[in-house]
């Protein structure tokens, strides 16, 4: 019978562990704001690729699609999304981020990207990189690095 890795070496531990040091310092962030960690990732995805269909959206932002159905209802009513059918299928809908739902992420964006500087500062900008490309391999839907 092969014996389990300590829960000090233990893989899920150890990402879960990460998570929570990682999310600490955005959660800080976010208390400023009246979105939630879920909310900033779908206006960060949307920030960066402009109008995109929902299944793409929930790809992207790690969501399962009937969660950011009701997350993006919440946006929609924040002001902070719209939302539009598409006109070939009516099935699909698209997602888009709305001028105050930009500000919000403008307003937050060198806060942001301190959070981010720090993480670099604590790994190194190799190792930061590294850890990034490390995780995508165990990504079932990350695509290769450019």
């Amino acid at each position: 019978m092969k014996t389990l890795p300590t829960t000090a070496r233990s893989l899920p531990i150890a990402l879960i562990r990460a998570r929570e040091g990682v999310m600490s310092p955005i959660r800080d962030m976010l208390s400023e704001t009246r979105i939630t960690e879920q909310q900033w990732r779908i206006l960060r995805i949307l920030a960066e690729y402009g109008r995109t269909d929902s299944k793409t959206v929930a790809d992207r932002s790690s969501l399962l699609f009937s969660s950011l159905t009701r997350i993006a209802a919440t946006l929609r009513e924040k002001g902070l999304i719209t939302q539009t059918r598409d006109h070939e299928d009516r099935r699909r809908q698209f997602i888009e981020i709305t001028p105050e739902g930009q500000r919000l992420i403008d307003d937050h964006a060198s806060q942001a990207a301190q959070i981010v500087a720090g993480f670099k500062e604590t790994l190194g900008e190799e190792n930061y990189e590294t850890l990034l490309d490390l995780l995508a391999m165990l990504d079932p839907n990350a695509k290769p690095k450019p």
